[in-house]
């Protein structure tokens, strides 16, 4: 697939991107550029090779889920202007 300088330029007015003819030109020779480097990757046979979610062999670090943080709840309520059974009261803003 490439594109031509025609195609560009309503891409660009479609965007609302200004281009001149030499920006629009430039455009066009990378986006075609891009087009063929895809078509290669595309015909490349990938039958038998499994899908990585990296390309390298890479494990991440596990480590126990526990809490490390102390319980503040009490103290931050201490603060609050209206507090009732454990809930922040705030003033109604919808009606």
């Amino acid at each position: 697939m490439s594109l031509s300088l025609d195609e560009v330029k309503r891409i660009a007015l479609l965007a609302r991107i200004a281009v001149s003819e030499g920006e629009a030109a430039a455009a066009r020779d990378q986006l075609n550029g891009i087009f063929a480097m895809i078509e290669a990757m595309q015909k490349v046979d990938t039958a038998g090779v499994e899908p990585m979610a990296h390309a390298q062999d890479v494990m991440l670090r596990l480590r126990e889920d526990e809490v490390t943080e102390p319980d503040r709840h009490a103290l931050f309520q201490s603060v609050a202007p209206q507090v009732q059974d454990g809930l922040y009261l705030v003033p109604k803003v919808i009606e």
